[in-house]
């Protein structure tokens, strides 16, 4: 066995609670709070908004499928293809979008991604057949691959440390604020105006194209500013560094070819936990409990509502007792309250359910952000965390397909119109596949790598040298700004070059 699996199945299980972190580098919350510049605030709350746009515009297929199911004459099988596909394409849209990010910056390539993914998503109104949609939402997921790790490190990099964890659980909790806002928008406007389901998919668009004016009006990133003065210093050119970036991210892959792997199975099953709660979540109420469409676009707001809580609430408290056991914990919820999701009858329950089983389910992926940041090789904090994230969304983009071939072979009985009727049992079959891979979850994260508290913004960028050896800057190497936990993969999976681990000291 190769010292570097030896090392990582030695190193299984350390640091599962971390040392509590009330404050860093000698500051509170508070106090680092009241030290953010307007600039901070405005990354911040830029990159929460780009994720909004993502959602939104991702959720507006699942709120649709009854009324696309209409207009294209297609079952609602048929139907989720379209989210399928988009799943499938954002792997590519990752890399692409996270490479020029890690590469040219921060701000550009965010403002492009978004404003590609407003022209497709306008052109989903348009379709006019089954065909054209599809086609269409195939390359609206390249577009959608690219923002969710740019408005990570947007959001995240520039951020003091102590604020990260509630940082993080907030900006996750943008995906559960586009959805809440896509269900607002299909209850009050697709029923009030002549266009329908296309209104939704014009209003995202729209949407888009603010946050993307929003990006373009503030400055590039202070930490990839700082690289390219360095570089700049040194009088190299733009082909120099593209040489060198393609160089250390083959370094980069070769050191980090466990943590890949982990990432990519790791969010493989936290994309099936949401995307099997939630995509067909409306489908689900008005299919097998005889819901109202209004009823079930209410039932939605209530279980994002949920969504949002639980995500803000994770991600203060991984702060303290530590990423992965917060993730553990709040997928144990998840398990707590699937009876009550599936096995009632009645609205108020119901939504009960919804509210408390997103509350797990987007509680764990509020911790998502920045434990993929810190474990990431620190150069490539663009890519890396995008490309798993939408690697792990390719796999699990079967999700809404197997409910919905489950609920043909799962059937039940509901009173429809004073009629017994036979219907596909959605909430069998989601509460098996959630149940199932909340266990799996549960594994993958006390199996898993942490860094908790790294300062991934004092290493090189990916267009230095010795970016793919996770190189501290030369004027930045310092003991307080050293990563303060031992278990990062990267210090599992080989021994770092520039301090014998920057971590080893703790």
């Amino acid at each position: 066995m190769s010292s570097t699996t030896s090392s990582f199945f030695h190193n299984l299980f350390v640091g599962l609670i971390p040392k509590r972190q009330k404050s860093v580098d000698g500051h509170t919350v508070i106090a680092a709070l009241r030290s953010l510049t307007w600039v901070q605030w405005g990354h911040f709350w830029c990159g929460w908004l780009a994720w909004i746009c993502d959602s939104l515009d991702f959720f507006s297929v699942s709120l649709s499928v009854n009324y696309l199911e209409d207009t294209f004459q297609k079952s609602a099988h048929t139907i989720t293809t379209a989210i399928t596909l988009t799943l499938l394409f954002r792997s590519l849209g990752a890399v692409i979008f996270g490479i020029l990010s890690d590469r040219f910056g921060r701000k550009w390539p965010l403002v492009i991604n978004l404003l590609i993914a407003a022209a497709f998503e306008l052109g989903s109104g348009f379709a006019q057949n089954y065909r054209q949609f599809l086609i269409i939402r195939s390359f609206f997921g390249v577009a959608m691959g690219g923002i969710w790790g740019l408005a990570v490190s947007t959001a995240l990099e520039n951020l003091p440390v102590e604020l990260r964890g509630l940082a993080s659980g907030f900006l996750q909790e943008g995906y559960a604020v586009g959805y809440l806002l896509a269900a607002v928008i299909n209850l009050t406007l697709v029923p009030e105006t002549p266009t329908g389901w296309r209104g939704l998919f014009w209003t995202g668009a729209g949407i888009s194209v603010f946050a993307a004016c929003v990006r373009a009006l503030l400055p590039e990133s202070g930490v990839f500013l700082r690289a390219k003065a360095l570089e700049a210093a040194q009088g190299r050119t733009t082909a120099h560094k593209t040489r060198i970036f393609v160089r250390e991210t083959k370094e980069m892959l070769k050191r980090h070819w466990i943590l890949c792997c982990y990432a990519i199975v790791l969010m493989s099953g936290f994309n099936f936990l949401s995307h099997g709660s939630q995509d067909l979540y409306p489908t689900y109420l008005t299919t097998s409990k005889n819901f109202s469409e209004h009823d079930a676009t209410v039932a939605t707001i209530i279980g994002n509502c949920g969504a949002v809580v639980g995500g803000t609430i994770a991600g203060y408290v991984s702060q303290y007792i530590g990423r992965r056991l917060t993730i553990i914990i709040f997928v144990v919820l998840i398990g707590a309250f699937i009876p009550l999701w599936i096995l009632p009858s009645s609205f108020g329950a119901l939504s009960a359910g919804a509210f408390f089983l997103q509350v797990g389910v987007q509680g764990a992926w509020g911790v998502i952000p920045i434990q993929l940041t810190e474990m990431s090789p620190p150069a490539f904090r663009a890519t890396f965390p995008g490309v798993a994230y939408q690697i792990g969304n390719m796999v699990s983009s079967a999700s809404a397909q197997i409910e919905t071939t489950g609920g043909k072979n799962f059937q039940t009985t509901i009173i429809k119109n004073g009629v017994p009727t036979v219907v596909p049992n959605y909430a069998t079959v989601q509460g098996i596949l959630v149940g199932v891979v909340a266990a799996c979850v549960v594994f993958l994260a006390l199996i898993g790598p942490e860094n908790h508290g790294s300062h991934f913004e004092n290493y090189k960028a990916a267009f230095e040298e010795g970016a793919g050896r996770d190189e501290l800057e030369v004027s930045e190497v310092d003991d307080d700004v050293l990563p303060s936990s031992p278990t990062s993969v990267r210090e599992v999976s080989e021994k770092r070059d520039p301090v014998e681990d920057a971590g080893a000291k703790v």
